[in-house]
C-alpha cells in the first residue's frame, strides 16, 4: 500500500513539474514575434525592444542568487508555488498600461520563472534521484514545447486580440499549474542534516564556473536568436506570421534533442564529446544563414533548433551530474542561472543596439558563430567526469 501511495505521489509530482515547465518560456518566447507590434505601439527603438528579452534574463541573473535561500526557508515546493504567483502577477502588469508597466511586469515574470528554474532541479534530485535524467528530459521538453507553441501562435493571437491579449493568453496554463502543484505544498520531506556549504563553496570551484559559462553561452544563443530571428526573416521577405512559424519550427525540431539529450548524457561517465557534437551542429546551422535562400535557411535553423534543444537539457543535466548532493545542486543551480543568465542577458540588447548603428543582419550570424565556438570550449571541460 505504501509503495502504491509513493507511486501515486510521484505521478502527481511529475505532472506538476511538467505543468510548471509549460509556464517557464512562453512569457519570453512569445515576445520575439510580437516585437514589431510592441515597438510600433510603444514607439520603442530596436535597443529598447531587445531589452524586453534582456530584462527577464537580468531578473534571472539577480534572483538566482536568492532562489536557493528562498527554497531553504520556505521549502522548495512552496517556493516554486510562490514563483508561479509572481510570474502570473508580472504577466498581468506588463499588459496593463504603458512602457513602465511593460518593463516592470516583464521583470517580475523573470523573477517568478527563475525561482522555479533554480529549485526544480534539486527538488527532482532529492525526491527522485533514480529518475533525474528522465524527469529533467521531460522538464526541458515541456519548456521547449510551450516555447515553440508560443512563438508560433503569438502573432495570430495578436491579430485577433492585440499584442496585449496575445501575451495574457498564457496565464491560462499558469492557473492549471497552480492547481496541480497545490498538493505538493502538503508534501514536506525531512530536512537534510548535512551542513549547508554549497552556497559558498561552488563559487570557488573551477568546475562550477565551467558549468555556469556553458549554461550562459547556450542561453545567450537561444535568447538572442529567438528575439531577432523573426525580424531577420521578415527582412528577407517572410510575413510576420511565417517568421514566427519558422522560429517555432526551430523549437519543435529541438524537442527531439531536448528529450533525448539527458537520457544519452546519463549513460556516459563524460559528456564532453556530446557538447562538442552539439557545437558542430551549431556551426553548420548558423553558417547556412549567410545565404539568402529561404529553403537553406529553414534547414539550417532546423539544425540549430536540434542543437538548442539538446544543449538546454544537457546544461540542466550537468548541474545534477556535477554535484554530490542536492544542497550542492541548489548552489550550482543558483550560480549557473545567475552568472549564466547575466551573460545571456547582454545578447538580445547588444545586438539590437548594434543593428540600430550598422543595419547589418550579418552581425547576428557573427555573434552566433563566435558564441558557438565558446560553447564548445566550456562544454568540453564541463562534460568531464568530476563533481563538486
Amino acid at each position: 500500500m505504501i509503495h502504491l501511495k509513493d507511486k501515486s505521489s510521484n505521478g502527481w509530482l511529475i505532472l506538476g513539474i511538467l505543468l510548471v515547465s509549460f509556464n517557464l518560456r512562453p512569457s519570453i518566447t512569445a515576445v520575439g514575434p510580437l516585437i514589431p507590434f510592441i515597438r510600433e505601439d510603444m514607439n520603442l527603438s530596436n535597443g529598447l525592444a531587445g531589452f524586453l528579452t534582456t530584462l527577464p534574463l537580468l531578473s534571472f541573473a539577480t534572483f538566482s542568487l536568492f532562489s536557493a535561500a528562498i527554497g531553504q526557508r520556505l521549502g522548495k515546493a512552496k517556493a516554486i508555488f510562490m514563483g508561479l504567483i509572481v510570474l502570473g502577477a508580472g504577466s498581468v502588469i506588463r499588459v496593463a498600461a504603458g512602457p513602465f508597466a511593460l518593463y516592470l511586469g516583464t521583470a517580475l515574470t523573470g523573477i517568478g520563472i527563475v525561482i522555479c528554474n533554480v529549485l526544480l532541479i534539486p527538488l527532482v534530485k532529492s525526491r527522485m534521484p533514480s529518475k533525474t535524467g528522465k524527469v529533467m528530459g521531460m522538464f526541458s521538453t515541456g519548456m521547449s514545447l510551450m516555447a515553440a507553441i508560443a512563438t508560433a501562435v503569438s502573432v495570430p493571437l495578436a491579430i485577433d486580440w492585440g499584442w496585449r491579449g496575445s501575451l495574457l493568453f498564457w496565464t491560462l496554463f499558469l492557473f492549471l499549474a497552480l492547481l496541480v502543484w497545490w498538493p505538493q505544498l502538503r508534501s514536506i520531506p525531512k530536512p537534510s542534516q548535512q551542513p549547508d556549504k554549497a552556497g559558498k563553496s561552488v563559487w570557488r570551484s573551477s568546475l562550477a564556473w565551467q558549468v555556469t559559462l556553458f549554461m550562459g553561452v547556450q542561453s545567450l544563443l537561444f535568447f538572442t536568436l529567438i528575439t531577432w530571428l523573426p525580424d531577420m526573416m521578415i527582412d528577407r521577405g517572410l510575413t510576420p506570421t511565417q517568421a514566427g512559424l519558422l522560429a517555432s519550427l526551430m523549437q519543435v525540431v529541438g524537442l527531439v534533442g531536448t528529450l533525448l539529450s539527458p537520457v544519452i548524457a546519463t549513460r556516459f561517465r563524460q559528456q564532453s564529446g556530446m557538447a562538442l557534437s552539439i557545437g558542430v551542429i551549431y556551426l553548420i546551422g548558423f553558417s547556412s544563414l549567410y545565404f539568402h535562400a529561404i529553403w537553406l535557411n529553414v534547414i539550417g535553423i532546423g539544425l540549430v533548433g536540434l542543437g538548442m534543444g539538446a544543449s538546454l537539457s544537457l546544461a540542466y543535466t550537468l548541474i545534477a551530474l556535477r554535484t554530490r548532493n542536492d544542497q550542492y545542486t541548489s548552489g550550482l543551480s543558483g550560480m549557473a542561472q545567475s552568472a549564466g543568465y547575466f551573460l545571456a542577458a547582454f545578447g538580445p540588447m547588444l545586438f539590437g543596439i548594434a543593428f540600430d548603428l550598422w543595419q547589418n543582419w550579418d552581425l547576428l550570424i557573427y555573434l552566433m558563430l563566435g558564441a558557438s565556438g565558446i560553447f564548445m570550449v566550456f562544454g568540453y571541460f564541463a562534460g568531464k567526469n568530476r563533481t563538486i
